[in-house]
């Protein structure tokens, strides 16, 4: 079994800054794709950011130039830099990964989420 452990979110003024982090652990043969995703009250899911195994990265417009995702392939750890945070990124925040069993399947998995709550 995998398992997504994120930490990292918290309460922060407009402005601030946070990064949220995901390790994965388990049964991995190898991770493919890692994304955050993010959902505010009332409001669709959305995808935040994401980043593929070679470090490819793409991000939702709204956060392009204030986020940053990257990888820690050995350490099977995704993290998101957020700066500039606005009011508007007030969500529950959770990771995705694509991942590559030991026993060759393929999933995703998920994170429990973290709230992220900026003040203005």
């Amino acid at each position: 079994q995998v398992q997504l452990v994120e930490s990292g979110g918290g309460l922060v003024q407009a402005g601030g800054s946070l990064r949220l982090s995901c390790a994965a652990s388990g049964s991995i043969l190898s991770i493919n794709a890692m994304g955050w995703y993010r959902q505010a009250p009332g409001k669709q899911r959305e995808l935040v950011a994401a980043i593929t195994s070679g470090g490819s990265t793409n991000y939702a417009d709204s956060v392009k130039g204030r986020f940053t995702i990257s990888r820690d392939n050995a350490k099977n750890t995704v993290y998101l830099q957020m700066n500039s945070l606005k009011p508007e990124d007030t969500a529950v925040y959770a990771c995705e990964a694509r991942i590559a069993t030991m026993t060759f399947q393929e999933y995703d998995a998920w994170g429990q989420g973290t709230q992220v709550t900026v003040s203005s």
